[in-house]
């Protein structure tokens, strides 16, 4: 299937460069119509929309001159220039198709980024209010360019007019907006500064806790580290995983206030802007732009590690590894929660390598490594073992969460669930039993700690009327999950309520198609229900799963030969 998808798209691509040779005039593409230079222009496109961007340069570069005829070349090559790393070349040659007056939005931004880089405010607006008057098919591109050239034009405005020009923002981008005036009032130094920090942090409809820590950084740039330790401390009660939080507390408990990002830069602020950009685009899966505006915010500011955090995201689900690899290692340097979180991205890529062995031995080193070790690192650490079939270790790690925190703590129901599992697994299961109990007796409505208990049960032939009804509950709470679906239906086989099963455990197998004992579990219900051929052909169908363990192989090799 993805070989098929794959094809489908370089067909694609192959049929829009042909389109845009046939369609483009003979005379400016004389020194393009070469094999080679369809092929260098085809495979630049090819790998940019691969995220091969040093690759996609290599092939663009040989190209000069292409910019006269196509201006999609431009776009490409200045994504491929700046997501590469080639900033300066960027400006170079944005500065080129200035002069050839085949200026686009691009090549505006990148300009006045440069020129802000540089502290030559003035020349940044110019570029900046350039890119504004060009109208982009991307709205986010139009909140951008309206964003930066009110940020460089503050030096000719005071903070209501600032405001005024904020306000004519589009209103869709209401939340970024928000964002905006607190900074406004930080960069003019308005008393009500701190006031807007708290207001924009308390929304409960939108998750702002990454400006918890600006918050924090905005009071100890103003020599009040007290208060500001106390910010975070608050923050992270509520906000107990937030990386940056964490890595701030470790810093002022060291008395190192990084000033990393300071809201009375306009360089820093704009660099923010692009970051919330970039993410947005992550989000909806645009990797080549979010790419794009990531380098140019760490460009402007690149002391400030959150960018690099989303960057090596989007290269590891982009599948490039080696350079998510590579932003990793240089972040695990950065302090002890980014060498923490750097340790559990690295073992995710190791483990989609096949590298278990190294996984587990960098977590686990850099677990013992950390001085100081809160319950949100343990139970990471445990959670990971038990993931990777370290069972009786991860025993201990949970053990020690579930001494110490109160049954209220969320992580008491994690906890319980996530021992009550490993001692399952490792045959204990009136041990299991009992913590599956308490996870549910502090937290009730776990979908799948119902169905993990439930199951059990049912595999061991006891309590299976009060499984089904604790399944129903279960699919209430998720519907349309595989797991559930397929636990719920054999439950109904077991209780020989076969017709009932059947329509359970086939909306199961269409939303699991390549899981063996759904698979296996369809059959059964089919040979029930008098469909021996087709219960044979799901059964066959198990035995050339890649997945299927032996011992269920072998049980379905009897069932072909006796029926059930």
């Amino acid at each position: 299937m993805k070989i098929f998808k794959f094809n489908l798209k370089t067909i694609g691509q192959i049929l829009f460069v042909i389109i845009f040779l046939s369609t483009t005039p003979a005379k400016s593409l004389d020194k393009f119509n070469k094999a080679d230079s369809v092929s260098d222009y085809f495979s630049g496109i090819l790998l940019l929309n691969n995220n091969q961007y040093e690759q996609s340069f290599n092939f663009f570069k040989k190209l000069n001159g292409l910019e006269n005829s196509h201006i999609n070349y431009s776009v490409k090559y200045l994504y491929s220039l700046v997501n590469s790393g080639n900033i300066r070349e960027a400006f170079n040659y944005s500065r080129k198709l200035e002069k050839k007056k085949l200026d686009i939005f691009e090549s505006h931004l990148i300009t006045g980024i440069f020129h802000l880089k540089n502290s030559n405010t003035d020349l940044a607006q110019k570029y900046f209010l350039k890119a504004k008057n060009k109208r982009s098919r991307f709205i986010l591109n139009n909140y951008v360019s309206n964003s930066l050239h009110n940020w460089s034009n503050l030096n000719n405005l005071n903070l209501n007019q600032a405001t005024s020009e904020l306000n004519k923002i589009d209103e869709r981008f209401q939340n970024l907006k928000s964002i905006q005036n607190v900074f406004l009032n930080c960069f003019f130094n308005s008393p009500n500064t701190e006031n807007l920090f708290i207001k924009l942090t308390s929304d409960e409809k939108t998750d702002f806790s990454r400006y918890k820590y600006f918050y924090a950084s905005y009071v100890a740039n103003s020599e009040k580290i007290d208060e500001a330790k106390k910010i975070v401390k608050s923050a992270i009660k509520l906000y107990p995983r937030n990386l940056l939080l964490n890595q701030y507390k470790l810093d002022l408990d060291k008395n190192k206030n990084i000033s990393v990002f300071d809201c009375k830069k306009v360089a820093h602020v704009i660099s923010e802007i692009l970051y919330i950009t970039a993410n947005a685009l992550s989000s909806q899966s645009i990797y080549p732009l979010s790419n794009f505006y990531l380098n140019l915010a760490k460009f402007l500011n690149n002391d400030f590690h959150s960018y690099d955090t989303l960057l090596a995201e989007n290269f590891y689900k982009i599948d490039n590894y080696t350079k998510a690899k590579k932003i990793y290692n240089n972040l695990s340097k950065r302090g002890k929660a980014f060498s923490w979180y750097s340790a559990k991205q690295l073992a995710k890529i190791f483990l989609e390598e096949e590298k278990k062995d190294k996984a587990l031995k960098l977590v686990s080193d850099t677990y013992n490594s950390l001085d100081i070790k809160d319950i949100y690192e343990t139970f990471d650490y445990a959670e990971f073992l038990k993931n990777n079939e370290r069972f009786k270790d991860s025993i201990i790690f949970y053990s020690k969460i579930i001494d110490e925190v109160e049954i209220e703590n969320p992580l008491y129901a994690e906890a319980t669930d996530g021992r009550g599992i490993s001692y399952e697994r490792i045959g204990e299961w009136d041990k299991a039993e009992k913590d599956l109990l308490a996870s549910l007796e502090a937290n009730p409505d776990q979908a799948y700690v119902i169905n993990y208990l439930a199951y059990s049960w049912i595999e061991q032939g006891v309590k299976i009327e009060k499984s089904l009804k604790m399944l129903e509950k279960a699919n209430k709470l998720r519907s349309n999950d595989p797991y559930i679906i397929d636990s719920l239906g054999w439950a109904l086989f077991k209780l020989e309520k076969y017709k009932e099963s059947k329509n359970f455990l086939q909306q199961a197998v269409r939303l699991m198609p390549g899981d063996p004992i759904v698979n296996d579990h369809y059959g059964d219900v089919l040979w029930k229900n008098g469909n021996q051929i087709q219960a044979r052909y799901y059964w066959n169908y198990v035995l050339n799963l890649e997945k299927a363990e032996d011992e269920l192989k072998q049980t379905i090799e009897k069932k072909l030969i006796k029926g059930l």
